[in-house]
């Protein structure tokens, strides 16, 4: 099987999806091992770009289920979930004959089950920064370490800039091996013949060189010579280019969701901007996306407007909307909110854009059957301890702003009355039970206003941007 392996902090999965989908242009039969999924398990496996069809998975889970069970005793139990799965990838990308087979790390390296993989073709490391500390260790340098445990002896590996501490343990540990280290750039997008990257954000332009960079080398190290590679700066294969815009599907990073729920005449806006990002470096990069899109998502409402032959009245509707930043958070209680949440609303803050309330909720996944898309019922005795420090740091936050006048020092009319539905309502926040009633209380709030237009980031963890997706797409 011949595989691209990538590890990373930041931008490991759109690394990979970026790298299918140049491959799959360049006329490849592709597999792509992801991780978590946010709906359906069968989102970590694609074939040609594509979910893994529910027949198909069930025949392979069922295959690799009974045998490993008939093997399965006290010395040698049953795979965990996350091994089963990897297990469950590599025998449906061996089931469907795939030319390449490009596998996202689940956790670290070293240790991760992915890395059963002997001889890749090519290793990548994308951004690293703090996450998982407890597991892979409280430095840069320890970290680097976890992640460099995918160099194979003599293979090419590439990554992106790095602070020096990380970078200087990947070169280490790369000497040791005799592996090919090299740093690559970001993509010039002026290569993209004027075309945007398939995924949203400035910051993929980094993951995107690493693709490019893994491709070509995957294509140069399998005999395809056939197709042009990109030994230069200044150009890129148009299979390259179209593999880089066309559209891509990573759900949770950087996605918008308008609520097609809201289909009242008289009611407002409410769009979801879903973003995973859980830790400081990837919270300061969702708060700018953020920014910049909602700017953005305005600016075309008032053109798409000015286009109708009832320009003046439409025009005047769209302008008359007051623009709502809402922030709906939860994350994991291993995660400092003291580092996650002023990075958020400090990036913001530069951009010119301020929070009108801040909504805390639980989680509610679980493990789902296949194809299913119900949500679990509401626990009433949930803990909301975790939530309610969350609020305390969001309260403090909001304390300390000081003397700009321009945050507003009253919330709008829409969201000033009482939140019912919230357990503890704040000035600047709210705790809810669960996410079902906090999106009940969004969809109440824009469909009783027509002025309203609710602009919500959804961050801070990808179970909670899985549960919003769930809700949002029933």
């Amino acid at each position: 099987m011949k595989i691209i392996h990538v590890a990373g902090t930041k931008g490991k999965g759109s690394t990979c999806t970026f790298s299918e989908s140049i491959l799959r242009h360049c006329g490849f039969r592709t597999g792509l091992f992801t991780s978590p999924h946010l709906i359906d398990v069968r989102e970590r496996f694609r074939l040609d770009g594509v979910d893994i069809s529910e027949e198909k998975f069930l025949e392979y889970f069922w295959w690799s289920f009974n045998r490993l069970k008939e093997k399965a005793n006290d010395d040698i139990p049953m795979p965990t979930y996350f091994r089963f799965l990897a297990l469950l990838a590599f025998k449906i990308f061996a089931g469907e004959k795939v030319d390449v087979a490009i596998l996202e790390v689940g956790l670290g390296g070293k240790f991760d089950a992915t890395n059963v993989v002997q001889a890749p073709v090519v290793c990548g490391i994308s951004s690293l920064g703090y996450d998982h500390m407890e597991i892979l260790g409280y430095t840069l340098g320890a970290i680097a370490g976890e992640k460099a445990g995918i160099f194979k002896h003599g293979v090419p590996a590439f990554t992106v800039p790095q602070p020096d501490e990380a970078m200087r343990v990947l070169e280490e540990k790369a000497s040791q091996l005799d592996v090919p280290l090299q740093t690559v750039p970001p993509v010039d997008a002026n290569l993209l013949n004027g075309l945007k990257l398939g995924l949203e954000g400035e910051h993929q332009y980094v993951n995107a060189g690493l693709a490019v960079a893994l491709c070509s080398t995957w294509l140069q190290r399998t005999g395809h010579l056939d197709i042009t590679h990109p030994e230069n700066t200044t150009s890129l294969p148009e299979q390259f280019i179209k593999g880089l815009t066309a559209t891509v599907s990573l759900q949770g990073r950087a996605q918008i969701v308008p609520d097609h729920n809201i289909n009242n005449e008289s009611a407002g806006d409410l769009t979801f901007y879903l973003d995973g990002a859980h830790s400081p470096e990837s919270m300061e990069i969702c708060a700018r996306w953020f920014s910049l899109s909602t700017k953005e998502n305005s600016q075309e409402k008032t053109l798409d407007s000015s286009r109708s032959h009832d320009f003046v009245q439409r025009h005047t509707d769209v302008e008359a909307k007051k623009n709502s930043q809402i922030l709906l958070f939860n994350c994991m209680s291993v995660r400092d909110p003291q580092l996650l949440l002023p990075n958020l609303m400090k990036t913001c803050a530069s951009h010119g854009v301020y929070f009108k309330k801040a909504l805390f909720v639980p989680n509610t996944s679980v493990y789902h059957k296949v194809g299913s898309h119900s949500l679990p019922p509401t626990d009433p005795q949930v803990d909301l301890s975790w939530q309610f420090s969350l609020q305390r740091v969001w309260e403090n936050l909001m304390g300390n702003k000081g003397g700009d006048d321009r945050i507003p020092d009253t919330l709008p009319e829409e969201l000033r009355d009482d939140v019912e539905m919230a357990v503890k309502n704040c000035e600047n926040s709210a705790v809810f039970s669960s996410l079902p009633s906090a999106i009940k209380w969004l969809r109440d709030s824009v469909r009783h206003n027509q002025s309203a237009r609710f602009q919500v980031l959804v961050t801070g963890s990808l179970h909670l941007v899985g549960d919003v997706l769930r809700l949002v797409k029933k």
